[in-house]
């Protein structure tokens, strides 16, 4: 899932569409619910970029790009309005009718990217599509006073934390460092998972969200290390 993040829509359109940007996506979904299709779902469509999700790092191969037209944070970020959600929720359950894609590999471009990419950011109704069978999702913890861990910081907790997070799908050193890509990824999880706050700090809520998340998981999805190579990504 991304956001187009230009100005214009049909300025996004164009660009996706143009063979010299080397960019592209499988869907397009207009602010008024309207589906564009650009690339066959069979062909590789280039909008991941460098990436990385459970050991994979060529996620175009195997992954479907859905744009969802909206400006981004570089030009003011608005809610995505409800057609418009309404149209990636049966977008994205037509595909999951078609392809094997296991609800904890529905991901932000945040996700595979984290520090590179905000999008679709903290404003994308996650919990909208889980309630109507798309994605993988709990009800994140909010957040509350408490031991937290930022950069710079080091030692157990935080190795546990990256674990967690690698397990879970993360491209995250598991040093016991709390370092920019720790605070990229983390910041990424709850752009995703604790939308509340996204500061990159791992705060009670966050790390109480992480850990409920890894706990829901049900056994056999892929995602984690090991997970079956032919599973695909959304």
């Amino acid at each position: 899932m991304h956001y187009t993040g230009m100005e214009s829509t049909a300025e996004a359109v164009a660009w996706l569409r143009a063979p010299e940007r080397q960019v592209s996506a499988h869907y397009v979904v207009l602010e008024n619910g309207r589906i564009l299709q650009l690339v066959p779902e069979a062909r590789r469509a280039w909008h991941a970029g460098a990436a990385f999700w459970a050991g994979a790092t060529d996620i175009n191969s195997h992954s479907i790009g859905i744009e969802i037209a909206n400006p981004g944070h570089e030009f003011g970020y608005p809610p995505f309005p409800p057609i418009q959600i309404e149209a990636v929720t049966a977008l994205a359950k037509d595909i999951q009718s078609r392809q094997p894609i296991p609800p904890d590999r529905v991901l932000a471009h945040s996700d595979v990217a984290p520090t590179r990419k905000d999008d679709p950011g903290e404003k994308f109704p996650w919990d909208i599509l889980h309630r109507f069978g798309v994605g993988h999702l709990v009800e994140e913890v909010p957040p509350s006073d408490g031991r937290f861990f930022m950069r710079g910081e080091h030692g157990q907790p935080i190795e546990a934390l990256q674990a967690m997070l690698a397990l879970y799908g993360y491209g995250v050193p598991v040093t016991g460092t709390y370092c920019a890509q720790t605070e990229a990824v983390v910041r990424a999880f709850q752009r995703h998972f604790r939308r509340a706050r996204v500061d990159g700090v791992a705060d009670v809520s966050t790390l109480a969200t992480l850990y409920a998340l890894c706990a829901a998981r049900p056994t056999g999805l892929a995602g984690a290390a090991g997970a079956a190579p032919d599973a695909q990504t959304a």
